[in-house]
């Protein structure tokens, strides 16, 4: 059996969310800013055949809560975020295949910027880098780039979907065959193989071409999150690695036959597009000890750090809600702020059609959303290697895991890699090796089919 597992690791809240003083957490190492914790990291997921670290981004310190930025300090959530492009750059020099993600906003940046910036990364990890790009429902990054309020949902794809056309139209700009380098005659470069973009859109004015070589993927794989209705849309037309939480099996097969059927729409294969779930694996002795370690987290977390949490994700002020509310009318003031209703259907869950929810519960959900990040498997090793080998084999082809890596750094990553990656080896399921691949968009066996903007 041919393995065809993918597995990644988010490392994107590592320090944030109280994970700094957890037990086991930072041993031996200074705070996360010190590059010899993302050099071993990097040393240990290469080990484990790992094929991607991914960094989520943030730019701003939330103040959606009470409109301060008071509690998010005082409990230190979602913040300090670095720019993590030197931090990869490190990582690179010390491994020959390990991947990296990067997060950028189509929301608030600019393509050019973002495009350059992606193409340089990418000459200096060898062909290794991926671009995540989310549209942003958060009010303290949206500040930070002078907008006074967020952008209608719908709006924010329809820009970022100009933002790619205008970003693979700066990568194509400078053909590979534009560099001649003739020594014989001082020619360095043929001019009919560098382009113009010139692109005149209704967000974006980009003249073009990027004035840089291309760089070894010569387009660096796109990933993109979210669940919406107009989220699937610009997956389809865009991405070609899908981050997406579902909270089981069906839900995953659900989604990736409803993505199959909007790639058939614009005339791509489901094998263009890898879609990873994420995944907490708890590790403890067996599944009650584990839930009894995450039980300890979360009721570590102050009540008031999951309130805070949430109205950031949510871009919406949930202490502004009386003191109980129905679903109905969480989702119309959300939606009348342009904020993101993702976590409304988990909130849905606890009090079913009509029930009331209260702050308390909102608060909590937060503190669980904070600890877990995603589905949680529970147990030994071997318990969390059978939860993904069956997740695995009733979710099809073309899908893998992002194992996201929250409580306790390094050790969370030891011990998957040490622990977990190799039962899954032995199983069949994942390589043993990188093989011959030279760049993370082969490694991840995804095709580089370019399109025109127009398609």
């Amino acid at each position: 059996m041919t393995p065809t597992l993918k597995l990644a690791l988010d490392l994107s809240f590592t320090h944030t969310e109280g994970a700094w003083r957890n037990p086991g957490s930072w041993v031996n190492y200074p705070y996360y800013t010190h590059p010899a914790i993302w050099e071993d990291v990097a040393r240990v997921a290469e080990r484990g055949c790992i094929d991607m670290v991914f960094f989520g981004d943030g730019v701003g310190i939330p103040d959606t809560w009470e409109g301060s930025i008071d509690a998010a300090v005082t409990w230190g959530l979602q913040w300090p975020r670095h720019d993590m492009s030197p931090t990869i750059a490190l990582m690179s020099r010390v491994t020959r295949h390990l991947g990296f993600g990067l997060t950028f906003s189509p929301t608030y940046m600019h393509p050019y910027y973002v495009a350059r910036h992606v193409s340089s990364l990418d000459h200096v990890t060898g062909g290794r880098m991926a671009v995540n790009l989310v549209t942003s429902a958060r009010r303290s990054d949206a500040a930070n780039f002078g907008f006074d309020e967020l952008m209608e949902h719908d709006r924010r794809y329809e820009r970022a979907d100009e933002f790619i056309d205008v970003l693979k139209g700066l990568w194509s700009s400078v053909e590979p065959e534009a560099i001649l380098l003739d020594t014989g005659t001082g020619v360095f470069a043929d001019p009919a193989k560098v382009h113009y973009l010139d692109h005149h859109g209704e967000f974006f004015d980009v003249k073009g071409p990027l004035n840089m070589l291309p760089s070894p993927q010569h387009h660096p794989p796109l990933i993109q999150a979210g669940a919406s209705p107009r989220g699937l849309i610009s997956f389809a037309r865009n991405a070609d690695i899908v981050f997406v939480s579902r909270p089981s099996a069906a839900g995953m097969r659900t989604f990736r036959a409803e993505l199959d059927r909007h790639l058939a729409d614009v005339g791509r294969a489901p094998e263009e597009i890898q879609v990873l779930w994420p995944v907490h694996p708890m590790m403890g002795e067996n599944v009650e000890h584990a839930k009894e370690l995450e039980a300890q987290l979360i009721e570590s977390v102050p009540l008031e750090a999951g309130g805070v949490f949430m109205a950031h994700k949510s871009g919406f002020d949930f202490s502004t809600l009386p003191g109980t509310f129905t679903i109905e009318e969480a989702t119309a003031a959300i939606e009348a702020a342009n904020g993101s209703t993702a976590y409304l259907p988990k909130m849905a869950e606890m009090v079913g059609p009509g029930g009331l929810l209260t702050k308390q519960m909102f608060q909590q959900l937060g503190r669980e959303t904070m600890i877990a990040g995603g589905p949680t498997l529970y147990g030994s090793a071997t318990d969390i290697a059978d939860q993904i080998c069956d997740l695995h084999a009733e979710t099809g082809p073309n899908v893998g895991f992002m194992v996201s890596i929250i409580n306790f750094m390094p050790r969370n990553v030891v011990d998957f890699v040490e622990k977990v990656v190799p039962i899954l080896q032995q199983r069949g399921v994942f390589k043993t090796g990188y093989g011959s691949a030279t760049t993370l968009r082969d490694n991840l066996g995804i095709p580089l089919k370019l399109r025109s903007a127009s398609s």
